[in-house]
Formats: structure tokens, C-alpha cells, sequence
């Protein structure tokens, strides 16, 4: 069958981008052929991508690429779509709607798929003019981001999409919840099915230790050398990779956007309280983004014993990554707890720290393994908690907070676990936020070595019998193609455990 999907971001990174690469992968390995519309330049190392079986078709926007949140990329002008004047928006929409035009009348697609609320759907609805059917994938950040705070501006180009898709997909009850709220549309709730993410089962397992070890060596080599997926990946990287050593540490990892509402200030704060009781942890952070200046100001202030520093870091909230005012309630209230202990504790922890930078998706599956758990602190909703997923599979603890799609990815891997260790999935974010991921991170950790392999092992072996491209690229083209049955609809009997 001939696919085509528009995305018009990258294929590299974390998100949406992840997604759109993973599905035309897994649609290759079904036989199917792909046309993939999108913004990445770069296609050298994507195995799948051939000019056969799958051709990427890169539409001429110009310098300027809409985002949802603010962000950077090499090459464009990164402008929140809030922030677009009429004339861009309109430039950038008829820019795409020429260019799957173009490709629909090339190659005769018999199914597509559209990714984000906004803009994609309303492309493709233009573009195909009911030639084609469709399907939308709604990811969080165009719903969250950029249509509910702007419905009169965006909720028409949102409806005009959703009005001819044969199916909508979501990564969870959340998600659906909070689409149906938005667009008001009483019939929409009868095409929504869930269509989550998948994990690489292949890629992302359980390693032996010095499998583990010197796969992180490799990468870090591969790094220096510009041979990895990451084109080289940015500078420190290696040596970050270096700093750790799992025959040696008890590694914990933070994979995914630097920006506050990923709530990364609330691991930070937690770690010096898990060095404490666990003096060999070392915490990885993987990743890019506007709030990495604020989150090394964090750690230097840990270092030099300056507790008044991250208050005023905790005070300045949103500020340090360009937003408006608002502070950071949760961190402050467990910063205004703390005295000497905490920053005695903190000159240790600070040293124990190691930011890698960008890495691409396909690294982490060297750089997961080697953990022992990783954690996922978004205090915005998340659609679906894909590096949980993933973390997972790799028999690493993935700690979330207990909400939205994170809760509900939570509530498939718990029943891996015994009783008294589900609590460690999950968090409340609140004004015991810190307190929790310490806590439960140095539990973990102080766990028996056999109950913890053994547990890691249920997790491993649960992800993998739940999660997989396979089928996530087979509900793709049900949507498209209006076989709902096919699918499971969002319920509301998920929770956190």
C-alpha cells in the first residue's frame, strides 16, 4: 500500500520526530511504500529511508519554522506559532498544501496520515480534497501549546482538519479527554481510538553489564568521530558518557526536553538527597533546550553550598528560559525545607551530575541500558510516556509522575511489578514532588540485587509484549482507512497504581 505522512519537523530527537521515523521504519518492514513529507535535510543513517521504499520530500517553507514551544533549529528561525504573523502562517500553509499536492498527484497515495492537531490535518484536508483518506495522530503540544490557548485563532484550522479524517489517534484517555474538551465537537469522541507510540523491542533490551559498558563506549567514540546518530552530538558529550560506568555507578538518566514544564528543577533538587543515601548514583541528563542554562546555574549553586541561589532559580520560574514570570512553587516549597544537611549534601551530588547534551533517539539504546532507572518528571501532561516505555524495555525503573499519558503507560507495566514496589513508578507532583523522587529513586537502589533483577527483568519482558512498531504502524492504516473496530477506543479505567 502507499502511505503518506506529513510531518513537518524533523526525524531525529525525541517526540513527534521519534514517532514519524519509528512508524515509517515499521510501515518499510511491513512492505508497505512510504512518501514522508517533513523538514529533515539529513537522511544519511536512516536505514529506511532508500528513495524506494520510503522517500522523504522535503517542502520549501523558507527560513522560518513554526514550533509549539520555544526551541532551536540549526538552519530556521524557530517561531511559536502563537507568535506568527498572518502573512507567515499563511506562507507556511500554502508552502505545505503545494508540496503534498504535489506529491499525491506523483505518486497516487491510497491512505495518509497527519501528525499534530495543527497544522497538519488542515494541510492535508487542502491539499487532498477527499481524493485521499486520512488519519490524525494528536500529540500534546500542538493541543496544550498552541490551540487551547488560542482557540479563536487556531481551533478553525484544528476543525477544518478533523472535519474529512477517517480516524483521530491518541496516545491516551487524557489525551482524548482533553481533545474533546477543546473542540467541542460532539462527534469526534466516536472516531477517536487509541493509537499510542510503540518501542523498538530490538533495539531498546536488557544488556549484560559489559555489553552495557562498552556500548557507552562505543557511542562516546562515535561521538568524537562524528559517526554516531547524533552527527557527532555537541561538545561534553563524550566526556559525559565517560563519567559514567555501570560496573562502577548506579546510574539514573533524564532523557527528553530541557524546558521547565518537563520538570527536570525537580530531579535536580532531589539529587542530593539520593546521593546521600546512595553515595555511588550518578545522574545522566540527556538533552537540549532553553532551560539547560538554569539547570547548570542549579547545579553550580549546589556546588558552591548556595541554597539562597536556587531559591532565587525557584523564584525566577519561567523567566530563565525566556517566559514570563512565575515561579516554581513545587521546587521552592522543598528548597524552603532545607538547611546545612541538604547543602552539605549538595556539594557532593553537584559532582555527580553530567549533562550529555543532544543525543538522537537511536543512541539511547546504548545509553539506557546502562541505567538503572530513569525518570520522567513533566509536570505539564504528556500524551503518551514514551521514554518510560523505552526505559522500560531496557529493564531500567521508569519513575513518572502519576498523570496524564505517563499514568497510564504506569498502569500497563505495574502488574510486572509485586505489590509493594509498584508505588516506585510513580509520583504525585505536588508540593512533596522532590521528596517523592528521592525517596523512591533511593529505594530502588537500596533494593536487593536479586529482587531488583528480578523486577527489572518483569518490566523488560512486560514492555516488550505491550509496546511495538509493528502494530502501531497496522492501527496507523486502519485509522487512515475508517476500520475503527480495528482499534480500541480511550477509556477511563487507567490509572496510576
Amino acid at each position: 500500500m502507499k502511505v503518506l505522512i506529513f510531518h513537518g519537523y524533523l526525524l531525529r530527537g525525541t517526540g513527534s520526530n521519534i514517532y514519524n521515523a519509528s512508524l515509517a521504519r515499521a510501515l518499510v518492514r511491513e512492505g508497505h511504500e512510504v512518501h514522508l513529507l517533513c523538514q529533515e535535510r539529513h537522511t544519511e543513517g536512516l536505514d529506511f529511508v532508500d528513495g524506494e521504499r520510503c522517500s522523504v520530500h522535503v517542502p520549501n517553507i523558507g527560513g522560518v519554522l513554526p514550533v509549539y514551544v520555544a526551541d532551536r533549529y540549526d538552519g530556521f528561525e524557530a517561531i511559536r506559532f502563537s507568535d506568527l504573523s498572518d502573512e507567515q502562517l499563511d506562507a507556511y500553509l500554502e508552502a505545505n498544501v503545494a508540496a503534498v499536492r504535489e506529491v499525491a498527484e506523483r505518486h497516487h497515495p491510497e491512505v495518509a496520515l497527519a501528525n499534530h492537531l495543527v497544522m497538519g490535518p488542515v494541510i492535508l484536508a487542502r491539499a487532498l480534497e477527499g481524493r485521499v483518506p486520512y488519519a490524525i495522530k494528536v500529540h500534546g503540544s500542538a493541543l496544550e501549546y498552541t490551540v487551547r490557548p488560542n482557540p479563536q485563532r487556531f481551533l478553525p484550522y484544528a476543525l477544518e482538519g478533523l472535519a474529512d479524517a477517517s480516524g483521530v489517534l491518541v496516545g491516551s484517555r487524557h489525551t482524548a479527554e482533553s481533545l474533546w474538551e477543546v473542540t467541542a465537537d460532539p462527534d469526534l469522541p466516536a472516531r477517536t481510538r487509541l493509537g499510542p507510540p510503540g518501542v523498538d523491542v530490538h533495539a531498546f533490551r536488557p544488556r549484560p553489564l559489559e555489553e552495557a559498558r562498552l556500548r557507552l563506549e562505543e557511542l562516546a567514540q562515535r561521538l568524537e568521530t562524528g559517526e554516531a546518530a547524533s552527527w557527532g552530538g555537541e561538545s561534553g558529550a563524550a566526556d559525559a558518557l565517560r563519567s559514567v560506568d555501570p560496573g562502577r555507578d548506579r546510574i539514573v538518566s533524564y532523557v527528553g526536553k530541557l524546558i521547565v514544564s518537563k520538570g527536570i528543577d525537580l530531579l535536580v533538587a532531589a539529587w542530593p538527597c539520593v546521593v546521600e543515601r546512595i553515595p555511588e548514583a550518578r545522574l545522566l541528563i540527556v538533552g537540549f533546550g532553553t532551560y539547560r542554562d538554569a539547570l547548570e546555574r542549579m547545579v553550580g549553586a549546589l556546588a558552591a553550598g548556595d541554597l539562597e541561589d536556587l531559591r532565587r532559580v525557584a523564584a525566577a520560574g519561567r523567566e530563565l528560559e525566556g517566559g514570563p514570570a512565575g515561579r516554581l512553587r513545587f521546587l521552592r516549597d522543598f528548597l524552603d525545607r532545607q538547611g546545612p544537611d541538604y547543602v552539605a549534601a549538595g556539594r557532593r551530588a553537584a559532582e555527580r551530575i553530567h549533562f550529555t547534551g543532544r543525543l538522537e533517539h537511536d543512541d539511547l539504546a546504548s545509553v539506557l541500558p546502562a541505567c538503572e532507572a530513569q525518570v520522567m518528571p513533566s509536570t505539564f501532561p504528556e500524551a503518551f510516556g514514551m521514554v518510560a516505555a523505552e526505559a522500560a524495555a531496557c529493564g531500567t525503573l521508569p519513575l513518572s509522575a502519576a498523570h496524564s499519558g505517563m499514568a497510564e503507560v504506569t498502569a500497563v507495566l505495574a502488574p510486572a511489578l509485586d505489590e509493594e514496589l509498584r508505588p516506585l513508578l510513580s509520583f504525585t507532583v505536588g508540593p512533596r514532588a522532590v521528596d517523592e523522587i528521592a525517596a523512591k529513586l533511593a529505594t530502588w537502589l537500596s533494593l536487593e540485587d536479586g529482587i531488583r533483577n528480578r523486577a527489572a527483568a518483569a518490566l523488560a519482558e512486560r514492555a516488550a509484549a505491550h509496546f511495538g512498531w509493528e502494530s502501531v504502524a497496522r492501527g496507523v492504516l486502519s485509522a487512515g482507512l475508517g476500520r475503527l473496530d480495528d482499534l480500541p477506543a480511550p477509556t477511563d479505567n487507567v490509572s496510576a497504581p
